[in-house]
């Protein structure tokens, strides 16, 4: 068993040629059913990977969002990919409404993941800073009881 089926153990129960068809259409037109899946799956699996490489992608860029304090979303830029996907899907023949809806949900995805990195980012700095503080040289003086640094009494 590979690393992948061991993470994804039902990856080991898909039957490509799993159909409740079977028995009930003549063979030949089942063979070519099934050939034409098996392209849909490949097809599948590519989409899949896809997408997991643009996910890889905005990921960097919610990173650099979070790190320059710029917001998760981009209007101007979501706008105008809407427009490009939709003129591209007109090219190829596929229902521009359906790109656009398919376009948005990546987008929605997108922009919640730039909003948990920038959450996280700032809370890394808040730790960081209060980690900073609690570690800076104190005046002469100066004591640190619970709620942070106070003056001593004998000063």
């Amino acid at each position: 068993m590979t690393e992948q089926n061991q993470t994804h153990p039902e990856a080991d129960s898909y039957d490509p040629e799993a159909s409740s068809l079977a028995g009930q259409v003549d063979p030949a037109v089942m063979a070519e059913l099934l050939s034409i899946r098996s392209s849909i799956d490949n097809i599948d699996a590519t989409l899949v990977y896809l997408l997991a490489e643009r996910f890889k992608a905005t990921q960097k860029v919610g990173f650099l969002k979070a790190t320059h304090k710029l917001p998760a979303g981009d209007p101007g830029r979501e706008t105008a990919q809407i427009a490009r996907l939709r003129r591209l899907a007109a090219e190829a023949h596929l229902d521009p409404a359906f790109a656009e809806k398919f376009l948005n949900f990546i987008i929605g995805e997108v922009i919640r993941h730039h909003e948990a990195i920038a959450e996280g980012h700032e809370a890394a700095l808040a730790a960081d800073h209060q980690a900073t503080q609690s570690l800076r040289p104190r005046p002469a003086g100066e004591a640190t009881g619970p709620a942070g640094p106070t003056i001593s009494a004998t000063a």
